[in-house]
């Protein structure tokens, strides 16, 4: 037997009983004397016997044992957002100690999709992406379950939500009550075309990102004429070059700047340093997330704090439920606003400003 995996089989042989009295000892079920049970065990022990062939068991029950996470970034990008960690460990939490393991898939634009024919039960797709339909359309023709993370409400998929409308409206309506008129947006990837742009009224009306539009709508709710600058996706560096398009005209720059990330709005920060504004003496600056960014620019940030592990866990219990062949409803999570030391009146800004400057 030598370099090959000892089975059921060779127990029972071992043990000198019937394989069906090896599972049930093995097992601990079923009518099976200790002496007996005690007897299984060792032989199996002998024989260096961990369980069933998991490919064996998975071809018995027609499935895999794998639930597809699909992420749009390189799994390097992917790992540098927090909220993507947060959310990975929630579902990992669930799906577990259910037996599932993840497969991270990543997709990105204009190569072939790894979901035509990944080994695997079910996929939770993550939501902030203008390319979420396409992923959709290529696992309902598999016939998998699908649970969507803060993607836009579709038939036949299970979406756990965020309340991104109603969060970025408090945003905005906290930078208002400190008397912002003049208040510029940072957006995460809005629509296929990958490159830097002002916001206009073409893009916003051609935007597709679920997320950042709904975000953009709770914020032009209260500043409906606010500017803004969409960014390739969730990070510092992306918010530093939206930061310093913004800030860079002198004589029109925002009082006030809503990332729509934590991320992005760190990287709003940095770029006020770099032109010697403070923040938020000469700059209130927002986020979204509430995650811990290692930059100490980030320290204090006013911002939205969502519950990410939450989010990830609810994202498990509806595979395994769908998995099971139940229904299983949409859910939605509420964000929760944290007042850091990134905002402050535009009053206090300005003469905080000048008397540095005197």
């Amino acid at each position: 037997m030598s370099g090959e995996r000892p089975t059921l089989a060779d127990v029972a042989r071992r043990a000198g009983v019937s394989p069906s009295t090896a599972s049930l000892a093995l097992n601990d079920s079923g009518p099976v004397s200790a002496a007996t049970r005690v007897r299984v065990e060792a032989a199996a022990q002998e024989l260096g016997y961990a369980g069933p062939d998991p490919r064996a068991r998975s071809l018995r029950r027609g499935r895999s044992g794998i639930v597809g996470v699909v992420l749009e970034d390189s799994l390097r990008d992917a790992f540098r957002d927090p909220m993507n960690v947060l959310m990975l460990d929630g579902i990992a939490d669930v799906t577990g100690p259910a037996g599932n393991s993840l497969l991270l898939i990543t997709e990105r634009a204009g190569g072939p999709s790894s979901l035509v024919d990944a080994p695997i039960d079910a996929v939770v797709l993550f939501g902030c992406s203008p390319r979420v339909d396409d992923k959709v359309a290529v696992v309902r023709r598999r016939g998998l379950p699908i649970v969507s993370i803060e993607g836009e409400p579709a038939d036949g998929v299970v979406d756990v939500g965020l309340d991104n409308r109603e969060a970025t409206r408090a945003l905005a309506q906290h930078l208002r009550d400190l008397g912002h008129r003049d208040v510029a947006l940072v957006t995460l990837e809005l629509d296929r075309e990958r490159r830097h742009r002002l916001l206009t009224p073409d893009l916003i009306g051609r935007a597709t990102t679920y997320t950042a539009v709904e975000r953009m709508k709770g914020a032009f709710e209260v500043f409906p004429e606010a500017r803004g600058f969409a960014t390739l996706g969730s990070t510092i560096d992306e918010g530093l070059v939206a930061g310093r398009e913004l800030l860079a005209d002198t004589a029109h720059r925002p009082t006030a700047i809503i990332g729509q990330s934590d991320l992005l709005a760190t990287g709003v920060i940095r770029a006020a340093a770099e032109l010697g504004l403070r923040v938020p003496d000469d700059l209130s600056v927002v986020g979204f997330d509430g995650v811990r960014v290692d930059d100490p620019a980030a320290d204090g940030l006013t911002t939205m704090v969502q519950p990410a592990i939450a989010k990830g866990q609810a994202a498990g219990r509806a595979v395994l439920g769908l998995l099971a062949g139940e229904e299983v409803p949409s859910v939605s999570f509420t964000s929760e606003f944290r007042r850091g030391r990134t905002t402050a009146s535009p009053a206090a800004s300005a003469s905080a400003g000048s008397a540095a400057r005197a």
